[in-house]
């Protein structure tokens, strides 16, 4: 499994990776990339990530969207 993170900081961050995480929806619904759940998460003041899971990754994702940081975990 891995999950791809995009991470945005100051005042806006919340918004900001919410509306990254609309569009990402869009992108993923255009590429027939189906298998990624998306979501925002907040690991402090002033920072929220846009975030992608996919069981077995998605070169698209990696390549188009160029995740900040990605985290794989065994399946």
């Amino acid at each position: 499994m891995k999950t791809y993170y995009w991470d945005f900081f100051g005042p806006q961050s919340q918004g900001t990776a919410r509306h990254f995480e609309i569009h990402m929806g869009e992108f993923l619904k255009k590429n027939g990339i189906g298998q990624c759940e998306t979501g925002t998460v907040s690991l402090q003041a002033g920072h929220c990530a846009a975030w992608c899971r996919s069981e077995e990754g998605s070169p698209a994702v990696e390549t188009a969207l160029r995740p900040k940081r990605i985290e794989a975990r065994p399946g």
